[in-house]
């Protein structure tokens, strides 16, 4: 897989640019840093081999394909099979299993950028989240999807994309062909805006920002209803910025 070169994997508070690769159902990504494949002993390109091999082959527990196995006993298989005894350089082995969502659990939609917009990315995110039975959740999020479209219109660039994708939490992401990203601040008690990603912060379980090949994605995820557990109050997160 070719990818731009860019900071190392784990280095905050840097850009990083963005890039889409189609993966099959089921695909295996390894993610590794260069002491796994690579010693004094042998090259990179010999190392790489190697840890292709190691995935190829049995695992010798029931003559299945290695990499068919859990990603704890895949990881196990590779560091018991390579040589990483050396100790020549630290060695970190991440790996993830695709699973793709079916196109009942996305909605994506266009948006112009016009202040319309954002009273249709509230309208649009209700719709899905009621078809979804998420009916708990659509004050939170459209308020959230709110305040990102609205910092898409004041901050960014050209066409605005809303997705909402629903797996183990519900994301949402807001795109736009800015390159400047946004930047959570303290606004004084007199200031009439500045708040929205507070807000955000507050609300979601999770937000961030990435760079696009077109601009840039502000995303914010929520935990999925429990049914014993309900996440923070909008009203009395709004009024605790004041």
């Amino acid at each position: 897989m070719e990818v731009p070169p860019g900071m190392p994997l784990g280095v905050g508070g840097e850009p990083f640019e963005e890039i889409e690769v189609e993966l099959p159902d089921g695909a295996l990504l390894a993610l590794y840093t260069d002491g796994l494949v690579e010693s004094r002993d042998h090259t990179l390109d010999e190392g790489l081999q190697a840890l292709r091999a190691a995935l190829d082959t049995p695992d010798g527990a029931d003559g299945g394909n290695a990499a068919a196995g859990s990603l704890e006993d895949v990881c196990d298989h590779v560091l018991s099979t390579l040589d990483t005894h050396h100790g020549e350089d630290d060695i970190a082995l991440l790996m993830a299993r695709m699973q793709g969502l079916s196109a009942e659990s996305v909605g994506d939609w266009h948006l112009p950028s016009a202040p319309q917009s954002v009273g249709r990315a509230r309208e649009l995110a209700r719709e899905q989240l009621e078809s979804w039975g998420l009916d708990g959740l659509v004050d939170t999020t459209e308020l959230l999807v709110s305040e990102l479209v609205t910092n898409a219109l004041r901050y960014g660039e050209g066409e605005i994309r809303l997705r909402l994708l629903l797996d183990r939490t519900l994301v949402c992401e807001v795109w736009d062909g800015g390159l400047v990203q946004p930047r959570r601040r303290r606004a004084r008690d007199t200031d009439e805006g500045g708040r929205g990603l507070q807000l955000v912060g507050l609300l979601s379980a999770g937000w961030g920002s990435r760079r696009t090949p077109l601009g840039k994605t502000v995303w914010f995820e929520l935990a999925l209803p429990d049914g014993q557990s309900s996440g923070p109050d909008s009203v009395e997160a709004l009024l605790s910025l004041w």
